[in-house]
């Protein structure tokens, strides 16, 4: 299948799969244990359905968009993804060219296999820095200061990875980054490397290096070593959405990590009104799982979502075919987004309402009135 062939985001995952080495895909594929979460994370955007509105006029569509007062050209954005270089040898840098050609933000891992300042040096665009809060804090704080330093304008601070989910592929594969690359952001701090193990690397690098008491005082703390805005990233409740604000958080990405943590977690599609619903409009409140289609991106915005990230899309596009792969997988979802909103009768993204779609939840609620 040619290039000028791929018609929908999800054909890249197959051809990945026969580009990558097996390590490699299943590091980028798998979920955790189960990985239930992992198909429901699709299968729950399945359940949630249109209820389009005719005869409203759609012969100009504007999906452009505000992102913490950065102008974006669409709701749409890339999500931090770890060892890009795994899938392509110009790795971080190529994503951070599709991106910024593409008028939309890019999320940078702590993990990335190239440095802030590499990325920084590809040219303008608005980017954002994943971040994972090492032991060390005085990595966490050279790191952050370097993030700012090079241009990175927000913070998204994970928050479900006190400890590496379970991934059993990674363990049966003996996961490790390959001879030829470096953590890059650590590398200077002798811990871009992962020791061999009898396990998944990765785990056993979590587990000396990650910072498994990081709590609530943590994101002050944060805010005292830097005026980056903060994302939380990882929230799945109410409860939390309530303790984000009052820690001041500058928003909340409603995320299972790819569902790579904690198997049977709900799909993040089906948490975001609950989150929505407690954030009362304080703080934006983005998604990221499971988005393959423009019409997810719709459904995410219709409950309340200001915009969602992408993750996997963006390493198989980027395996396949490099900078030019992400840059498709960007305009196909584009192009899907905008026609659901004119086949839906939303000219601009304010259009779209809770009233246009119709949930597992609604079809209960209507059963029992």
């Amino acid at each position: 299948m040619g290039m000028e062939m791929i018609t929908n985001v999800s054909e890249y995952e197959r051809l990945a799969k026969e580009k990558l080495p097996k390590m490699v895909y299943d590091y980028y594929a798998s979920g955790a244990e189960d990985q239930w979460t992992l198909n429901e994370n699709r299968e729950a955007f399945s359940r949630i359905l249109f209820r389009p509105r005719v005869l409203i006029d759609v012969s100009h569509i504007n999906m452009a968009t505000n992102i913490l007062g950065f102008d974006v050209s669409m709701p749409i954005m890339i999500a931090p993804t770890a060892m890009q270089k795994m899938a392509h040898p110009e790795g971080e840098l190529a994503t951070a060219r599709a991106a910024a050609s593409a008028g939309t933000i890019m999320t940078l891992s702590s993990w990335a296999t190239s440095s802030v300042e590499r990325v920084n040096s590809v040219g303008p665009g608005i980017r954002f820095f994943q971040l994972y809060v090492y032991k060390d804090r005085n990595i966490v704080r050279q790191l952050v200061k370097r993030a700012e330093m090079a241009g990175f304008k927000a913070i998204a601070l994970t928050v479900d990875t006190p400890r590496l989910g379970r991934r059993e592929a990674d363990i049966k594969n003996r996961f490790n980054l390959p001879p030829h690359l470096v953590l890059e952001n650590f590398a200077a701090l002798d811990l871009g490397k992962m020791d061999k193990t009898d396990d998944s690397g990765l785990a056993s690098y979590v587990a000396s290096q990650v910072d498994q008491s990081l709590c609530w005082e943590d994101v002050k703390w944060l805010q005292t070593i830097t005026s980056l805005p903060i994302l939380v990233k990882g929230v799945m409740t109410a409860e939390d959405t309530r303790i984000a604000i009052e820690y001041g958080a500058a928003g909340i990405i409603v995320s299972n990590h790819g569902a790579r943590q904690l198997d049977y977690v709900p799909a993040t599609i089906s948490c975001l009104e609950e989150v929505v619903r407690e954030a009362k409009g304080r703080l934006p409140v983005f998604l990221d799982g499971g988005v393959r289609r423009g019409t997810d991106v719709f459904k995410a915005l219709a409950l309340g979502a200001s915009g969602v990230f992408i993750g996997r899309p963006v390493l198989y596009s980027l395996a396949v075919d490099g900078e030019a792969g992400v840059r498709k997988v960007l305009q196909m979802l584009r192009d899907e987004l905008e026609l659901a909103m004119a086949l839906s009768g939303c000219p601009s993204l304010r259009d779209i309402t809770r009233a246009h779609v119709v949930t597992d939840g609604d079809r209960i609620r209507r059963a029992r009135l």
